[in-house]
């Protein structure tokens, strides 16, 4: 968890269009944007660069992942927060990369924003999901999505957590591919596609475990 005596470590884009752009961290204690130890390790596993589709930052903090996304090829994202200062940080960040023009921004919680995103029939093949560490319901989001349509036939979804806690391999119609561990934090990628039925134990999964010194800090104009 975040230690008010650690000072906050500096975020940017890794890679892409806006790569070396510094990153505005939201303001106070409420928010971890991932560091960009992670993110390029997240990277590394989904990526790295991509060839256009929409991707969607829910719980987006800084929206240092979808930028990072949307820097390395997406062609649009919307990005999701209830916090009004993580908003007009995820806004700030987007003018500083020069992405605002490919973005939408809301302030909105996550079941109200996928249910408003789906009456608009937007599907998305890249979703990050960074819920605070007290939530635990990331498995019941992404099936939520499914259920509403929200993803396209392979998209990708990367659940970031709390490394003390263990999501399930199985989330009915999507394959569990790859997870690492950094310190307190843990990164685990699902697609979704026809394959789903295989059993988890036969998916290219690899677990990754390292020492983090930059400890990972945490983390409604309506849709």
């Amino acid at each position: 968890m975040w230690r008010q005596t650690r000072e906050r470590r500096k975020v940017r884009v890794i890679s892409g269009s806006a790569r070396g752009r510094a990153l505005k961290a939201v303001p106070g204690m409420g928010t971890r944007p991932t560091t960009d130890k992670v993110k390029e390790a997240i990277f590394s596993m989904i990526g790295p660069y991509f060839e256009g589709g929409n991707v969607l930052d829910l719980f987006a903090g800084t929206g240092g992942l979808g930028i990072e996304a949307l820097s390395r090829g997406m062609d649009k994202g919307v990005f999701i927060d209830m916090d009004v200062k993580a908003v007009e940080t995820v806004k700030a960040n987007l003018k500083q990369t020069g992405l605002s023009g490919q973005a939408e921004v809301y302030k909105n919680d996550a079941e109200r924003a996928l249910k408003a995103l789906a009456k608009r029939g937007i599907q998305f093949d890249l979703v990050f999901l960074d819920p605070p560490y007290r939530l635990k319901h990331g498995d019941e989001l992404i099936g939520r999505m499914d259920e509403l349509a929200l993803l396209s036939d392979e998209a990708v979804v990367v659940l970031e957590y709390e490394s003390s806690y263990e999501y399930p391999e199985r989330i009915p119609g999507f394959v569990f591919t790859k997870k690492a561990v950094y310190g307190e934090t843990a990164v685990s990628i699902y697609r979704r596609g026809i394959d789903a039925a295989e059993p988890a134990e036969h998916a290219d999964i690899h677990t990754e475990t390292a020492s983090d010194d930059d400890e990972p800090i945490r983390g409604e104009e309506t849709l």
